[in-house]
Order: C-alpha cells, then structure tokens, then sequence
C-alpha cells in the first residue's frame, strides 16, 4: 500500500525557506526544521531528503517566489527602472515581515553553503540574471541618452549587481534604509549624463 502523506508538501517547504532564510543553513538543525513544520524526521527525509537536500530544494523556491527582478527586466525606462528597483529593493529589506532577514541568495554567497557545487549553480544563474536585468536597463538607459558618455553599461551593470548583494547583506546587518538609498543613489549619480 502506497505510502500517504499527511500534511502539504508545499506549505511545508515554505516554512522550511522562511527558516533558513531567517537563519541561515548554518546555525538552522534538523531539529529546528521538525520544530518549525511540525513533523518527524522521517516524513522530512522521505519527502525532501536530508538537510543539504531540502536547502537546495528551499533556495530554489525562494528564487521562484521572491525574485522581484521580473519588472526589470521588462522595464525599459533606463535608470528611472534601477531607481525603483533599488527603492523597491531597500524597502523590502528593511521595512516589514521580511525586515532584517536579508536576501537568502546573498547569503548564500556569504555562507559556507556556497561550498556545494548544486548550490553554487543556483547561485551563479541568479547573479547572472541580475547583471543581466541591471545591463539591459542601463543599454535602455544609454539608447536614451541617460547614460554619461564615458560609462560603460557592462561594467557599471557589475557594480550595480554587486551593490544590490551589498544593499541585501547591510540590510541583514541593521544598516539604515536612509543611508542605502544615500549609497544607492550615489552610484546611479555616477553612472548618469550630467545635465
């Protein structure tokens, strides 16, 4: 007879992200895991497999779920586009439920996590879909004239990207939301034509 579950897959796996995004993998046990979803061992492993397993299986989800790169990488306002992004971004991070608790990708790249190559690859892509979010905006910003002629969209779309991790991390840290948007709003002065 086929074993039946008897709780939601799906809602357990988001309890399980907002755990080790809140924590990080590191100091997250399995122990907390059962604590927070309410079920034993065996039903986790069964359904998700160990630990590491169930973490990449949660790293991907946060990235199905709270990527917020989708209107970006669809606006084609230039550097009015990265403004919202990064006012978005700060508000996220620092302002309700979600306040303090970071970006599980930049923490991931902070974390010993980064060590497995499956996690790694994760990593990789969504580092890459940002740059190449920010590059787009910044083509659109160029196209516009918006751009300060010596800028090269490449690299200033490296800068940003790493600023973005940067904006992630700080806010996990306790930094300001004044000071990020001050930080932010300095970098995209300096990418931009002068009137």
């Amino acid at each position: 007879m086929p074993d039946v579950k008897h709780f939601d897959p799906d809602a357990t796996l988001e309890t399980v992200v907002r755990l080790f995004w809140r924590q990080g993998v590191a100091t997250t046990g399995i122990q907390d895991i059962v604590n927070a979803t309410g079920l034993n061992r065996s039903s986790l492993y069964a359904t998700f497999g160990g630990k590491q397993e169930l973490y990449r299986t949660a790293l991907e989800r946060y990235v199905q779920d709270q990527s917020r790169l989708g209107r970006l990488e669809e606006d084609d306002r230039g550097l009015p586009a990265i403004t919202e992004f990064f006012a978005g971004l700060i508000e996220t991070r620092c302002t309700g439920e979600f306040a303090g608790w970071g970006c599980m990708i930049s923490n991931a790249h902070a974390g010993t996590e980064n060590g497995d190559p499956v996690v790694r690859a994760i990593l990789d892509r969504q580092h890459q879909r940002l740059r190449t979010a920010l590059q787009t905006a910044l083509l659109s910003a160029q196209r516009q004239r918006q751009l300060a002629e010596e800028v090269d969209p490449d690299s200033a779309a490296d800068v940003l990207a790493l600023l973005a991790h940067g904006v992630n991390l700080r806010s996990r840290a306790g930094a300001d939301a004044g000071q990020l948007h001050r930080t932010v709003t300095a970098a995209i002065t300096a990418v931009a034509r002068r009137a």
